[in-house]
């Protein structure tokens, strides 16, 4: 069932502030030479990083983002005083590109990437995102199409199981961890969450989870992430928001486990690397970096944001700026 607060009440945005700050100057550079900044929030949520811009920045437009249609119809309702400012459309961020196209955009002067699992995703027990209760097993960031959690456990080879739960989740026992899948399906197929809690639970040594949380904790990243392809489209997303950042444009990341991290590193790394080959005794003009690097290294939060939001915890925050157009107009990773 869902809950009956507000969503504001229900959601408070990772790192807002921060993030804001990051995109203030591009947006008000933006606003300075063009009358209009436009900003791309790939991952609409339920709308509070897009509706703490839009107050803040009165000449702002925001195109929102979500593949999930409930966050959608949330943050609609969330962000009607600024109707006339936004656009929220149903897609999946690596579309990014072609969207800020379909809206009659040329480009944009920031992205904002909150990624991994959203709070209303956490929060709506239906939906199976959580190991800490039962609900039937999903896991669909949209759940309109594709397949669930539950096509997974149940078909997937076990080979297959130990590589996604070793590969996405990280999880030592990914070994252990399928195998009892597989023995458990063969009497009754998985349906809900409590069930495939149960089976992982009976393989992993009681130590390992007084050291490292809930046993289901990384099964169940590894399962979210191929339901939903979460790298693969994150791979494809960064470049492409990249590619419509107008210069002086800003892109903000905040990511939640190292595979994320890692994804968005190597991309922002490139690009704000000279290419010319080692050695060449001149750096060409289509050599130059594209990208300033706007964090050191990774940022993590403050004492203060997690105690706001405890969902920031295990947030890591980078940020880049669009310095100089590639030649040939395209980005290259």
């Amino acid at each position: 069932m869902s809950e009956e607060r507000p969503t504001e009440e229900r959601h408070v945005p990772v790192l807002r502030d921060r993030c804001i700050n990051l995109l203030a100057p591009s947006i008000e550079s933006a606003v300075a030479d063009h009358g209009r900044a436009v900003v791309v929030d790939a991952t609409l949520g339920m709308g509070g990083h897009t509706e703490a811009m839009l107050q803040r920045f009165p000449q702002l437009h925001v195109i929102g983002i979500d593949r999930d249609r409930q966050a959608l119809a949330l943050a609609g309702e969330r962000l009607e005083p600024f109707a006339d400012r936004i656009d929220l459309v149903h897609a999946v961020y690596d579309e990014i590109a072609e969207v800020v196209a379909d809206l009659g955009f040329d480009g944009i002067d920031g992205a904002l990437f909150d990624l991994g699992v959203s709070s209303l995703q956490l929060d709506e027990r239906d939906r199976g995102f959580a190991y800490s209760y039962d609900a039937p097993l999903d896991m669909r960031m949209d759940t309109s199409r594709g397949r669930t959690a539950a096509d997974v456990v149940n078909t997937y080879s076990e080979a297959e199981l130990v590589g996604i739960i070793r590969k996405w989740g990280e999880e030592k026992f990914a070994g252990r961890i399928a195998s009892a899948i597989v023995a458990a399906r063969a009497a009754k197929p998985f349906t809900t969450t409590g069930e495939l809690v149960e089976a992982i639970r009976g393989v992993v040594p009681a130590a390992a989870a007084r050291t490292g949380g809930h046993p289901a904790k990384r099964t169940f990243q590894a399962l979210r992430i191929e339901v939903n392809e979460e790298l693969d489209v994150l791979e494809r997303a960064i470049p492409a928001s990249l590619s419509v950042l107008n210069m002086g444009g800003r892109v903000v990341v905040m990511s939640y486990h190292s595979l994320e991290d890692k994804i968005v590193k190597g991309i922002f790394a490139a690009g704000a690397a000279s290419s010319a080959p080692k050695g060449f005794p001149v750096e060409l003009e289509q050599h130059k970096a594209q990208l300033k690097r706007l964090t050191k290294g990774t940022e993590v939060p403050t004492d203060e944001e997690i105690a706001e939001n405890p969902r920031a915890a295990s947030a890591k925050l980078r940020a880049v700026e669009r310095i100089r157009k590639p030649m040939d107009g395209a980005w290259k990773k």
